[in-house]
């Protein structure tokens, strides 16, 4: 069996701190690059794993935190991981303890090739004689399973553990919950210890634990020496080392049974953490939740209710004003409402450009005309904090709808003045969304997403689709059918997606100059040649009965292979908008 299994049936294992901003510490640097320290200064290394050994860690980590092939060349990537595991194993043999492989999140990378970066590692660690891993500081699993379903093929008895940076709310930087990843993790079957680190200090890490509801695994923390304070772009961590040991102490008497610090512990917080688990004294205090129930959808939407009956259903959007008169704006959303549309659906700042924000129009629409408002939310222009308290907001005025997208970038013009925040995808954003109604929210959002019918390669906008309904998204407006390969994707879409709502996009032309334009530099709208030729020398008038005609016609095709319509309204003709909808309720 594997001597850490053998350690943890009988007690706990205590682990080292933070190597990184110790180096750091010692150094007086950033901490950037610590793991070079391996090669270029390894006296200084040994040194550092002699002193937390002293101090009673009996788990050391190698100083590879961030060695991949995304930091550093494939060289010295290799040299680095040569070095650390030689120089972790020879400091750790006097003190019989264990050495377990580290490693840290591999970011802008897809799952797969995470994946792939990490296999990578592991293989260098196994022929190496590696036994232990350590997954640590990760915001998702992306690329982690497989990696560990590798490792589990190549060596016979593993200790395999995952660990998670939360945010004080428990949610990890790429928006999913700690909750559901430890638990996620667990299920797998592939780890044989879950867990959090870094970003929080130790009675924080205890809050978080409390509200969890947690698998039957070992449990290992390694908190934070507290919040950190940032001095001439170097970073320190304050905490009294007696506080955190008593602090890891009790987490120890609640049923954690593998300890150990990160960013800012030294020797002297493992050496606390080592006296006060041998002093005890410390009873149980944590008592984590019951597994959760499942949240019920209460229906307060008519226009989530009809969805679900099989009731075709029609969204109209209209841009958000670049001012503060809202009074014609109103007076057309009214106008469509009495009309027979379902949503108002309202678009967040369209090709980047500031305009009335989206959710707080939604808020007017739904206070004052009693209608349904489905705001747009791009990853753009905030981060998960403020998506949060926006989120917060909608729900407690009864706005259940949102349609996330990733969001136009920032024109190139004006970046140097106004800088685009991204912190996640849509897909990821949904994730976020979903967990909050899980946890914190009285009610869950139905989140709505984009697809791109007009896609060059649509095999990939269909895959990403099918990603979104697994990170929680309910359905999909659709960009505009204009030419006969979107309505051809449409089909496809209607018959891959399963369980997915489509709502078929529609946009009448009001002019072969419009069409032109929309062809030519709209991003995701494809109109059909023929369907320009049609515009050549009408007037404005005999332009707007085809725009109606030819908008109605587009509806009846769609229609089988759509859940209902999403109309555009082209330069805010509502009157225009109007007649479409007539017609296609008949």
């Amino acid at each position: 069996m594997n001597h850490v299994k053998e350690i943890l049936k009988k007690g706990r294992l205590l682990f080292d701190g933070g190597m990184g901003t110790y180096i750091s510490a010692k150094e007086h640097t950033s901490g950037q690059g610590c793991e070079l320290a391996s090669v270029d200064k390894p006296v200084l290394v040994s040194a550092i794993h002699r002193e937390y050994l002293e101090a009673g860690a009996r788990a050391l980590k190698t100083n590879t935190f961030a060695a991949n092939r995304t930091i550093y060349d494939e060289e010295t990537c290799g040299k680095i991981l040569h070095a650390s595991w030689n120089l972790a194993v020879k400091a750790a043999e006097p003190f019989q303890a264990e050495v377990f492989a580290d490693f840290g999140p591999v970011t802008g990378r897809s799952a797969e090739e995470a994946a792939e970066e990490y296999r990578w590692t592991a293989g260098k660690f196994i022929d190496m004689g590696a036994e232990n891993f350590l997954f640590e500081t990760l915001p998702s699993l992306d690329g982690v399973k497989e990696a560990a379903a590798y490792i589990r093929s190549r060596v016979s008895d593993p200790f395999i553990v995952v660990s998670f940076a939360l945010l004080p709310e428990g949610y990890t930087r790429d928006g999913q919950f700690g909750n559901d990843l430890i638990n996620e993790a667990a299920e797998s079957g592939l780890f044989d210890a879950v867990g959090m680190n870094c970003v929080v200090g130790v009675r924080q890490m205890a809050k978080l634990l409390s509200d969890m509801t947690l698998p039957d695994l070992p449990l290992s923390i390694m908190p934070n020496a507290g919040y950190p304070t940032v001095i001439d772009n170097r970073t320190f961590y304050d905490s009294d080392p007696v506080y955190f040991g008593d602090g890891m102490a009790q987490l120890a008497a609640d049923g954690v049974k593998i300890l150990g610090g990160c960013c800012g512990t030294t020797p002297r917080h493992i050496e606390a953490v080592r006296k006060a688990l041998e002093a005890g004294g410390f009873t149980p205090q944590t008592k984590h939740k019951a597994a959760r129930e499942k949240k019920t959808d209460p229906d307060d939407s008519l226009f989530w209710r009809k969805l679900k009956r099989g009731e075709k259903v029609i969204a109209v959007e209209m841009d958000p004003p670049a001012d503060t008169n809202l009074l014609k704006y109103m007076a057309g959303a009214a106008q469509l409402g009495v009309a027979g549309t379902d949503i108002v659906t309202i678009a967040d700042c369209p090709v980047a450009r500031a305009r009335m924000d989206s959710s707080l129009l939604a808020c007017k629409i739904r206070s004052d005309l009693g209608m349904e408002a489905l705001p747009h939310m791009t990853c753009r222009d905030r981060n998960l904090n403020a998506t949060k308290g926006l989120l917060l907001g909608l729900s407690a005025v009864g706005v259940r709808n949102v349609l996330v997208v990733t969001g136009d970038p920032i024109p190139t013009a004006e970046r140097d003045e106004v800088k685009s925040v991204f912190q996640f995808n849509s897909r990821k954003m949904a994730s976020f969304i979903q967990g909050l109604g899980k946890t914190e929210l009285p009610a869950p959002f139905h989140v709505f997403g984009a697809l791109n019918l007009n896609a060059r390669n649509f095999e990939v906008e269909l895959n990403r689709a099918k990603e979104k309904l697994q990170r929680g998204m309910v359905g999909f407006l659709t960009q505009p059918v204009l030419s006969d390969q979107a309505l051809e994707n449409l089909k496809l879409a209607r018959k891959e997606l399963n369980g997915g709502y489509i709502l078929g996009g529609i946009i009448p032309i009001v002019s072969e100059r419009n069409a032109r334009f929309m062809d030519g530099e709209i991003s995701g709208i494809s109109v059909a040649p023929e369907i320009i030729e049609k515009y050549h020398g009408l007037s404005k008038e005999e332009a707007a009965e085809l725009a109606v005609s030819l908008s109605t016609d587009i509806a009846e095709k769609i229609a089988p292979y759509t859940d209902g319509w999403y109309l555009i309204t082209p330069f805010g003709r509502v009157g225009l908008m109007k007649k479409i909808i007539a017609n296609i309720r008949g």
